[in-house]
């Protein structure tokens, strides 16, 4: 009888056993649906490393010191943002690498990249994807046409060529100028032929067209020619650590006229030293901010935060790359959803007041707002005027 019993017994453990088997490897269907996620994952990429890092990483500075401040105002939806941004040393394979690797992270919308190059590659892949993308600093042109999805916070390469030779033409009453570029890089170059084409369109002669390579840091031979044309005004559009060279050896070989630039200007003072700040007297750049314009409290409250978080000085990479963080959440926020479609159509409704102005968007994700052209003056900066970029 205790045999009998012992396997029955035995029997009703085997089926209990089995039961419990089938049941924990049911269809992935019937199993409780997931919860929903309690953060927004946003990607960012910039170069961190290698020749262009000081811009990188300026410029994400800015979007983390942005994304610190919408978190502790309670976030998005009521949603904590997550950033991750990652390095691309400022190369266009890389930056598709490190965009996929944020795809696969599960990122809803993408703040970069830093360069021109860099930006194109990834917007012809986020076109792909549908990603939802909003580059800072990307100047180049043909970056937003790409796609419905591409936007950005600054003005174009073209846009700060036309700038600068109206300001040429209207405010200094220039008669002729030159033009001194670096040929290996196309925001340089970019700037640089609007700059020649306008600047001719409104009658002022181009006297020189000069170029040099992106290692160069001899330029007198080319100074020397435009020097000898006696130009009313030189365009040297490149970064302010290579402009700080020029701008030295333009004074040494005896031209004293007026240097202009774009928005890579903004820095040179600050690689400057003290005994040569002079070189850059008379000089004009369009740039995103006005650093001294102490009734937007806003960019004050940036530029303070920004130095006692990183000790150091905010550069206009640095606004914009907050400002663009800012623009991104709120549309998100807008569209009350991380769906990339609903996301991509309240960017286009952007009305934004930010610390780099007023921004809305043109009909290809380009901003519409103002410029400041700021001109230096013994170590010093002063806004020169303000025009729509």
């Amino acid at each position: 009888m205790k045999k009998i019993l012992a396997m029955l017994l035995a029997s009703m453990m085997c089926l209990s056993t089995a039961a419990c088997g089938s049941k924990s490897e049911a269809p992935a269907e019937a199993a409780p649906e997931a919860a929903e996620s309690e953060t927004i994952v946003l990607g960012g990429l910039a170069p961190l490393t290698g020749a262009v890092s000081v811009y990188g990483i300026a410029t994400a500075n800015g979007v983390k010191l942005a994304i610190d401040e919408i978190n502790a105002a309670g976030g998005v939806m009521g949603k904590q943002v997550v950033i991750n941004i990652l390095d691309e040393k400022g190369d266009p394979t890389e930056a598709v690498n490190a965009y996929n690797k944020l795809v696969d992270e599960g990122m809803v919308a993408l703040i970069g990249d830093v360069t021109s190059k860099p930006c194109a590659a990834v917007a012809e892949v986020a076109v792909e994807d549908n990603i939802p993308m909003i580059t800072p600093t990307g100047t180049m042109a043909d970056i937003t046409p790409i796609g419905d999805n591409v936007f950005r916070a600054c003005f174009t390469d073209p846009g700060q060529g036309t700038i600068m030779a109206t300001f040429a033409a209207e405010k200094l009453e220039a008669k002729s100028v030159a033009v001194l570029y670096n040929t290996s890089d196309d925001y340089s170059q970019g700037i640089a032929e609007t700059f020649k084409k306008d600047a001719e369109e409104k009658g002022m002669t181009v006297v020189a067209y000069e170029g040099y390579g992106a290692s160069d840091t001899d330029f007198k031979t080319q100074l020397t020619n435009i020097a000898d044309s006696n130009p009313d005004a030189i365009m040297i559009p490149d970064y302010y650590e290579k402009v700080a060279l020029i701008a030295a050896q333009a004074r040494e070989v005896g031209y004293t006229g007026a240097l202009l630039g774009g928005d890579g200007w903004d820095g040179v003072l600050t690689v400057l030293d003290e005994s040569k700040l002079d070189v850059v007297n008379g000089s004009y750049y369009a740039c995103h901010i006005f650093k001294e314009d102490v009734e937007n409290e806003r960019l004050q409250k940036f530029l303070a935060d920004y130095k006692e978080k990183y000790g150091e000085e905010a550069n206009s990479f640095a606004a914009l790359g907050y400002d663009a963080a800012y623009i991104m959440c709120n549309a998100i926020g807008a569209a009350g959803s991380t769906d990339a479609d609903a996301i991509v159509a309240a960017l286009n409704e952007t009305n934004y007041s930010g610390i780099t102005g007023d921004i809305t968007f043109d009909e290809i994700g380009n901003p519409i707002k103002s410029t400041s052209i700021i001109t230096l003056v013994d170590g010093k900066e002063a806004l020169e005027t303000k025009v729509m970029a």
